[in-house]
């Protein structure tokens, strides 16, 4: 063995091991405060890059999830107004029915179409009320709803408009519409049954429109948690490992400051050869 008072191997050997160790405990400790064995890119850059990608997804799909409740309630709006729409028609056809009745006299007749003009009252002032975030979807020039449908925004949901409106394709009746005789409460009738029929298609187009919308949103949910579940797996830390692993490299610092120390001493020992 040679003794060298300029160079001490051991020292050098047992300063390595304890840098080593301390590097090592302080990654830990890092692990164990953040929760994350990938907390940056230094630690891994391509899970952390991967890791980051995936955040941003769910990120976007908070946005998504937004757009999606936004259009559920525009189109939920016009369900229950195209609902209360339809009862009012029921109502109108019994008025009309009830009209041509060829044994009332012109009084009756005049009761029952005060009744139907004020129910076809109630059916324009719905209409236009129907409004959801600024969006009607059952006016005459309704617009129709566009949601979004995933992060990228290249895919878009939309519940088309129906047009509500007195005197328009699915509610036939005018704005103007009465009756005062039993032909022209006939009349009446057949576009009455007509816009019965046309608006509960509609209506029915709009819940199918809804349920699309929520099937989309629980997708859009169940995705969001699989994203985060999957960069969970790339970055969170084994705490309970890592609290192991803490207790054992603490150790090994311990050990590797005393093996420093006695390295250090041992070139001091080289004076007992003088004396």
């Amino acid at each position: 063995m040679t003794f060298s008072i300029n160079t001490n191997g051991a020292s050098l050997l047992a300063l390595q091991n304890l840098n080593t160790t301390s590097t090592a405990l302080q990654q830990t400790q890092n692990e164990i405060s953040t929760g994350l064995k990938v907390s940056g890119p230094t630690d891994n850059g391509a899970i952390w890059a991967i890791a980051q990608n995936q955040r941003s997804d769910i990120s976007a799909l908070d946005t998504v999830t937004d757009s999606l409740n936004r259009a559920v309630s525009t189109v939920d709006v016009a369900v229950a107004a195209g609902t209360s729409i339809s009862d009012l028609l029921t109502q109108l056809k019994s008025k009309a029915l009830a009209a041509t009745d060829t044994s009332l006299d012109s009084s009756s007749i005049t009761a029952l179409n005060n009744d139907f003009t004020a129910l076809r009252n109630q059916i324009g002032q719905i209409v236009s009320n129907a409004t959801f975030n600024g969006v009607n979807l059952i006016n005459t020039g309704g617009t129709s709803v566009q949601a979004l449908a995933n992060a990228s925004g290249s895919s878009k949901l939309t519940v088309a408009a129906q047009n509500f409106g007195l005197g328009e394709s699915l509610v036939t009746i005018t704005a103007g519409a009465s009756f005062s005789s039993n032909a022209t409460a006939s009349a009446q009738l057949a576009l009455v049954n007509a816009s019965i029929t046309n608006v509960n298609a509609a209506v029915a187009k709009l819940g199918t429109g809804v349920n699309a919308l929520q099937t989309q949103l629980s997708f859009v949910s169940s995705l969001q948690d699989s994203l985060t579940t999957g960069v969970g797996n790339l970055v969170d830390a084994d705490v309970a490992k890592e609290s192991a692993n803490l207790t054992a490299l603490q150790t090994k610092q311990q050990l590797g400051i005393q093996a420093l120390s006695i390295a250090n001493s041992s070139s001091s020992s080289l004076l007992s050869l003088f004396h």
